[in-house]
């Protein structure tokens, strides 16, 4: 067995059909400037014309979404420097297929060089660019992509859109490369077709050859190499029930978040960044219960501007077409270190400076965040959320940064949202013991059970040694949520959660007898989480509750909780 990352859910089993690509063989010098760029503008035409026609392939077989990526590539190489260098390169004596060459390198060391996974990935769009240039200009034609026979893992360096927008998609049973991300268009593409897929997988053109029978757990991203007898039977089991399980969670898409007898939750998705947004509208969810802005200001040498970060949000907010967007202020700080922000060393960060404490003392920054917020909740259901809050003052402070911020728009004749609810998470033993103060000051809570259990325990979570005391299911913790949200309540504000507790089943009972108003958990938890609360219906919770109630420890409720599992 060999390891690669997981980026598309299933188990593929089937026969290998190896691509390598070959390397393009051309002149690199021409006698006549005007005749390779004529040669140039025809191979560009027909690429554009040929993509165009597999953008609407892929929308049709995947989604319009999908098709755009493919788009994506038409305005690409229509990009005016691309094609100015392009020309100059041939004006100075180089082939149209050098000038080509040359042109995409520079674009590929460009995003490769940013130190953003999201950039590094689109360099492989620029390779699938050039690759199809040179064909066209060589007449050298590519893979019989479409012709592939029944049950082919399809095996390759790389797997391009234009790849996979070409494959025949009922005849690939798997997709197994050396290269690519999760955030890779192929990925994308490759969950968006619902195929198996792994990817960077060391050396996998090399080491699987033609006609080897392969298994690949989509999820886990291992993969067998011509498996023995009893790895077979036991895969072709998993995927018996891989498929019965998505047929099943499927069937749940359009369907309310409710209980068995009807009691309604708010199903929402997280989000780390917006290469997400396929994956979060995909999967079905109900809004966005907390965006993380963090990615904007990582891996760069200077804060993102007001307006980079307002084309993100106005992005994410459009395309949850009216449905509630919470989005997170920055988190920084902790285990998130960001060097330009110049943030010092501390011998205990997660108790230091840091998320909303680090913003109110570095208001300029903190200004040009709000302020592009503010903008985007012009164009749907925004809402903001303040992170690491523990006093009634910090709140204070933020709200009336927002409503200075409102005013300075209406001043400049800017459009932004009128009323924008601000939320706050509760994550700490102070938030807790004063949730009902905070609830009278804020419009709604979200509990994030990650920080809240570490906090709570006085454990750190990355501390090995203290692991066996962080558990969402110690008693304390229990406790603090259940008063968390009660707090809430008598205050009539609704009450989320978006740690990763939201999407554990075994506390699915309680959460809804405590009486969580919105789940909010990753994309693909999304349907599992909407399945898990329609298993219950609130009497069978209430009594879950009420017995956990009578437990001592956290090992106690655990076992508890595993037994009446649904």
């Amino acid at each position: 067995m060999i390891k690669g990352i997981g980026v598309s859910g299933g188990i593929g089993i089937g026969t290998a059909v190896v691509i390598k690509q070959q390397a393009a063989s051309y002149e690199e010098h021409a006698a006549d400037p005007a005749a390779e760029k004529n040669r140039f503008h025809q191979a560009l035409e027909q690429f554009c014309e040929q993509t165009e026609k597999l953008a609407e392939e892929m929308a049709q077989s995947a989604g319009e979404k999908e098709g755009e990526i493919l788009r994506g590539h038409i305005l690409m190489v229509k990009d005016p420097f691309m094609q100015s260098q392009i020309e100059e390169q041939i004006d100075a004596g180089s082939s149209a297929e050098a000038a080509v060459d040359f042109a995409c390198t520079l674009f590929i060391q460009m995003f490769e060089s940013s130190g953003d996974e999201l950039t590094i990935q689109r360099a492989a769009d620029v390779r699938d660019i050039r690759q199809r240039l040179f064909e066209l200009l060589t007449n050298s034609g590519s893979s019989a992509l479409s012709a592939l026979p029944m049950g082919t893992v399809l095996v390759a360096e790389d797997l391009t859109p234009s790849m996979t927008a070409q494959m025949d998609k009922a005849a690939i049973a798997g997709i197994v490369t050396q290269n690519g991300g999760r955030t890779s268009h192929s990925a994308i593409l490759a969950r968006a077709l619902r195929i198996p897929a792994v990817l960077q997988v060391e050396n996998a053109a090399g080491r699987i050859q033609n006609g080897d029978k392969i298994a690949l757990d989509g999820s886990s991203g291992e993969v067998w190499i011509n498996p023995n007898s009893e790895q077979l039977a036991e895969l072709e089991e998993k995927k018996k029930s891989y498929e019965a399980l998505t047929a099943e969670l499927r069937t749940l898409v359009g369907k309310p978040t409710q209980t068995a007898d009807g009691k309604q939750a708010e199903l929402c998705a997280n989000m780390g960044t917006p290469s997400d947004l396929p994956a979060v509208l995909e999967n079905d969810c109900e809004g966005i219960g907390l965006f993380r802005t963090e990615f904007l200001f990582m891996d760069r040498d200077k804060a993102p501007t007001l307006e980079e970060q307002f084309e993100v949000y106005k992005k994410v907010v459009t395309a949850l077409e009216g449905k509630p967007v919470i989005i997170r202020t920055l988190d920084v700080g902790g285990d998130k270190d960001i060097p330009y922000l110049g943030m010092k060393q501390e011998e205990n960060p997660f108790l230091g400076f840091r998320a909303v404490r680090y913003c109110l003392k570095n208001q300029a920054l903190f200004h040009d965040q709000l302020k592009a917020l503010v903008m985007a909740a012009a164009f749907g259901d925004l809402r903001i959320m303040v992170p690491l809050v523990t006093t009634v003052t910090e709140v204070r402070e933020v709200k009336a940064m927002i409503a200075s911020i409102q005013a300075e728009c209406q001043e400049e004749g800017i459009s932004f949202g009128k009323t924008i609810p601000l939320g706050v998470m509760i994550e700490t033993p102070a938030a807790c013991m004063i949730a009902d103060l905070l609830a009278k000051e804020t419009d709604f809570f979200s509990i994030g059970t990650n920080d809240l259990t570490q906090y709570v325990m006085a454990a750190d979570r990355g501390n090995q040694e203290a692991a066996y005391l962080y558990s969402t299911y110690d008693p304390a913790v229990l406790r603090s949520i259940e008063r968390i949200i009660s707090s809430a309540h008598t205050s009539k504000i609704p009450v989320g959660m978006c740690g990763e507790a939201a999407a554990d089943p075994l506390l699915t009972p309680l959460l809804l007898a405590y009486g969580l108003d919105e789940f909010s958990v990753s994309a693909p938890s999304v349907l599992p989480t909407r399945r898990t609360i329609a298993r219950w219906n609130m009497p069978e919770a209430g009594q879950v509750a009420e017995h956990v109630r009578s437990l001592s420890t956290a090992e106690e409720i655990q076992t508890y909780l595993e037994s009446v599992q649904k």
